[in-house]
Formats: structure tokens, sequence, C-alpha cells
């Protein structure tokens, strides 16, 4: 056996024991505790509940405070919001003309009336808004910038007393993340009990009546699923609006089975309810980014100035020992204190013997600012899913670069409004069409009564805004060789190239047409098709 340096014999080792020098797997990488650089890294990660409503409310603020006030983190919310909704996502109804025994032409009416109907709805503000200021295309741009900003956002449904001109009782009302939340007497129960305290002061509750768990204000049952939504008479920080009271919106109808709230958020984890500001991950950045950016600004200005400075010994001579810019006339904003200079175009400034100003570096900006700037846009964007170029809209890249990074972007743009069509279109789109069925304005046999029918009936494709394109001439001839080659479709290709409807292309194109040979008399013989040839 083994001895040690003392003279002792070392212990004989157990057998089977694992060795106490050596570190396996993670143990030895990720997750090591004895590595110089992980030593203080130690985080942990909790519930939804705790990691992300207890911090909710700070991350809005945050985020809404960039967004008001950051250029790039305004980009950043603006640029999503314009490639995802744009002038309005529209809906374009397909009925599953199978399932519904309907010959295609007869699908195609329909649909074509459905249309119009939600058009009668959708483009007046007062037949869709409850608060009468936005049609429903504009709905959709407050409900995805008010998403990103806050994390989430709520539409609650209504009905209002319809009229002739506005036959649809249907109103939709966007609420504001902040206005739900879980009231502060749910930690001791609140049933039916309005609360009259601060919202947002407690983010888990229970409600003494179905001992349901309220997590920041989205009430859960005990099989995980949304019961309901408690919702604040107001903005938890709105003075003088009078007492806070809640009210219990229940997530679906008793009756119906429709919604009652549409809630709008991306999850990140399960057993997640509410949602995280889009730019919570980049706030420290975009706001250190923000400060050099207004250092930087603040330097320019002063060095622009170009202020002098004059030294005498009898600071007696000079009337007022006043600042100002030699013309006599008093400036509110110059100050009279003899112990402050002014800085400002052209500004005078007599000092009193003895004193003196330095300037320690007046080259402004920067020689790195545009570089740093740029660095730090891209990594911002990383975490954006938003390239630098169409972060700053510096687009200085070649083709190829410029195309692969739209394309990038395009991918986060689409899983939006994906996100978008499911949470908010879709089923704001089976609202409509159950009332409209209901009144008899719209005529779907089976909708009530046979769900697959139904499912039939409310078949829907969502058209956003395209793409765009960098070279049209390269990306409308790739797309005509797709067609040819049975790759795609001209419907298809229509949407992606500019997000028109190639029926209604079509009908259009034969009414041009048919104008065309009628204004050329003398071409008898052709046909409306060839004089356009």
């Amino acid at each position: 056996m083994a001895k040690h340096s003392n003279g002792r014999r070392a212990p004989k080792p157990i057998m089977g024991a694992p060795p106490t020098h050596q570190a396996s797997g993670y143990s030895d990488s990720g997750a090591s505790t004895t590595r110089r650089a992980l030593r203080g890294f130690t985080p942990i990660s909790v519930s939804p509940a705790r990691d992300i409503d207890d911090n909710n409310l700070t991350l809005r603020q945050r985020s809404r405070a960039l967004y008001m006030g950051a250029p790039v983190a305004t980009s950043a919310v603006r640029t999503v919001r314009t490639n995802v909704v744009g002038t309005g996502v529209v809906p374009r109804p397909r009925p599953d003309a199978v399932a519904l025994g309907m010959t295609p032409e007869q699908a195609d009416e329909w649909a074509d009336a459905a249309r119009r109907e939600f058009s009668l709805w959708a483009s007046d503000r007062r037949s869709c808004d409850a608060q009468g200021l936005n049609d429903f295309w504009e709905l959709q741009q407050l409900v995805v910038q008010s998403w990103l900003m806050s994390g989430d956002t709520f539409v609650l449904v209504s009905r209002h007393k319809a009229s002739a001109m506005r036959p649809y009782q249907l109103r939709l009302r966007v609420v504001e993340a902040d206005r739900v939340s879980t009231p502060w007497e749910a930690g001791s129960g609140v049933g039916s009990v309005a609360a009259r305290t601060l919202p947002a002061a407690v983010t888990t509750g229970r409600n003494s009546d179905n001992g349901n768990f309220i997590y920041d204000g989205v009430e859960v049952s005990p099989t995980g699923e949304v019961a309901a939504y408690w919702v604040c008479n107001h903005h938890p920080f709105e003075v003088g609006d009078g007492p806070t009271e809640y009210r219990r919106v229940p997530a679906v109808g008793t009756k119906t089975g429709l919604p009652n709230v549409l809630h709008v958020f991306e999850a990140e984890r399960p057993d997640q309810y509410r949602g995280v500001p889009y730019l919570a991950q980049a706030i420290e950045p975009l706001l250190q980014m923000r400060r050099y950016t207004n250092a930087e600004l603040d330097a320019a200005v002063i060095q622009a100035s170009f202020a002098a400075f004059v030294k005498t010994d009898d600071p007696t001579d000079n009337p007022f020992n006043e600042v100002g810019d030699g013309t006599g006339a008093p400036d509110a904003d110059e100050s009279r204190d003899e112990n402050e200079y002014e800085i400002g175009p052209g500004t005078v400034n007599f000092m009193l013997p003895g004193e003196d100003v330095t300037f320690a570096d007046p080259s402004r900006p920067a020689s790195g600012f545009d570089a740093f700037v740029t660095s730090m846009a891209t990594q911002v964007g990383a975490a954006l899913e938003i390239p630098a170029d169409l972060l700053l809209k510096k687009f200085n890249s070649s083709y190829s670069a410029s195309r692969a990074a739209l394309m990038e972007a395009w991918k986060g743009f689409r899983m939006r409004r994906s996100w978008l069509v499911n949470d908010f279109c879709r089923p704001v789109w089976e609202l409509f069409l159950s009332e409209a069925v209901g009144q008899g304005r719209l005529a779907a046999p089976g909708f009530f009564t046979d769900p697959a029918k139904r499912a039939a009936w409310l078949g829907c494709e969502w058209i956003g805004p395209s793409q765009g394109q960098l070279d049209p001439t390269k990306e409308i001839n790739a797309e005509l060789a797709a067609v040819g080659a049975g790759i795609t479709t001209r419907e298809a290709a229509a949407v992606r190239i500019n997000g028109s409807d190639w029926d209604e292309n079509v009908a259009r194109l034969r009414r041009e047409n048919q104008a065309l040979f009628d204004a050329q008399p003398t071409a008898e013989s052709a046909t409306p098709t060839e004089v356009v040839q």
C-alpha cells in the first residue's frame, strides 16, 4: 500500500466508487463549479410566475421608455409592426367546397359575399371598435405594437346595439397589458369583491370562490386551462380615475363557446400565462447605446458652439458682467449668476481674473462612434431577429448580402404574423361569421350544428404585406420559372411578389383587355387578348 510523505499509509480506495478528482459530462464544462470563469456564475431559474410575472411590470416600463426615447428601440418595434401588419392583414375566405358539397364557382361566390360583409363591419371604425377610434386594420397595428412593447395585449369582446346602417353588434376593445393583473385581495380570497388597492402590487393569488390560482391576472383551472381574466377598470398609474375595481371576465362564453377575451402573446416556457416584452433581452445594450449617443451628441453640440471666453483684469469695466451674443438684447435663457457661464452659438463670456476654461478633447464625434453603434446594433438585431441593416435602415451591402438579411428577417415577420392570425384574426373571423350567419346575412347550412361543416365554412387565408423586391426583374423571372416548372402556383407567386389576389388580378385584366379592345375599332378581327399581346 502506498504511503503519504508523512509515513502514514494512504486510505484504501473503495471499489466501484467514482473518482473524486475527475468530472464528467457537463460537470466538467457548462455546469462546473470549479472552473475560474464559472465560479461566480450561479443563476437560479424558478417558475415562469417568478421569473416572468414578478418582473413584467419593470420590463414593461423600461421597454416603453426605450421605445419613446431610444431611436434604435423605436426602429425595432416599428419595423416588426410595419412588416407584420403594414396596412392590414386581410382575409381571403376559403370554404372547403368538397366538404360542403359545393362547386368551386359556388364556393367563390360565397367567399365574395363573406368578404363584402366583413368589409362592411371591419372598415367602419364605429362598427368594429368599441371606442369608435380605429377600423379593424388599425386595430391590428395597435395590437401588434402594444404586444411588442408590453409583452402581450388583450382584446375584450363586447356587443353593442345594432342599427340600420351598422347591422353587426360585435365590438372589440383593446386593453393594455397593465390592466390585466391580480387583485391585491386575491391573497386572502377575492371572490366577486372589488379590489381597492394598487394593481400589479401582487402577481399570484387565488380565487376563493372556486380555488383557481390567478397568475398576474390570468385565472387558471386545476387542469392548467385558462378560465378567466381579471381586468382593472383603469390603468394602474392613472391618478384621479376613481376607485380601483376588478371585473372577472370568463375566457369563453358559457352558452356560445366563443372567446370573450383574445390574448395575444408569445410563450417562451411551459406553464407561462403572460408574455415578455419584445425588447426585454436587449434592454441593457439599448439603454447604453442611448446614453452613448446622447453623450456624443452633447459633446458635438458644445464643440459646434464656438463660445468665446474673455479674461480681463478689471471685470467692473464689463457692463452687467453678463453673457450674450453681443447684440445687447436680453435673453430669458441667459444666466445672471456671475459664477455661471453659458455655452451656445456665438456666446461671449467675461471671466474673472485667474479663471480659465479647458476642454479635454473637443474632437467630436469620436472616430469609432459609427463602427461601435453598428456593432452594437448587430448584436441587438440578432436578439430581436432583425438584421442590423434593417434595424438601422442603412443598406450598404451587396445584393446577395441584403437579400440574405431580408430573407432572414422575414422568417421572424412571418412567424409573428402567424401568431397574430391565430391569436387575433381567426377568432375575430369566427365571431363575425357566427353573427353574420345567425342574422341570416350569410347562408351557411350546418354552421351551428355540425363542427366539421363549421370548420369548413370558417376556412380563411390571411394575406399581409409582401416581402418586397430588391431586384424585381430577377425575382419575377424566378417566380415565372417556378410556376412553369410546377413548383409553385400563380396565386402563391402573386402573394409573394406584391401581396395581391391572383383571382382579382385576372378579373381586372379581363376588364382592361376588353376596354383596350373596345378602344381600337380598327382591330375588328382581333380578340381582346390578341390586342394586348
